[in-house]
């Protein structure tokens, strides 16, 4: 019998997942930009390091987000700065 059911539309759901798509490509409302790297402990510190080089922490309020110790001694972690030092 549940086979002779009709499909139910799927339009709506179709422009809920590509409205989701467009959304993530966007800054996040807080206007951070955000990277996350999974690395060695040693590249991780380098990474690190070199984020805050690049992009100072007074001027684009850039610091270390989240980390967390994965197997094997990786590290893994989010970056986030503000896109301009203004």
């Amino acid at each position: 019998m549940a086979a002779n059911l009709p499909r139910p539309p799927l339009n709506g759901l179709r422009k809920q997942l590509e409205a989701g798509r467009t959304r993530k490509q966007r800054l996040p409302r807080d206007g951070f930009i955000r990277e996350t790297f999974t690395l060695p402990r040693h590249d991780a510190r380098e990474k690190a390091r070199e984020w805050f080089t690049m992009f100072p922490k007074a001027a684009y309020w850039t610091e270390i987000e989240s980390w967390c110790e994965r197997p094997d001694d990786v590290i893994e972690f989010t970056m986030r700065r503000l896109p301009t030092a203004d």
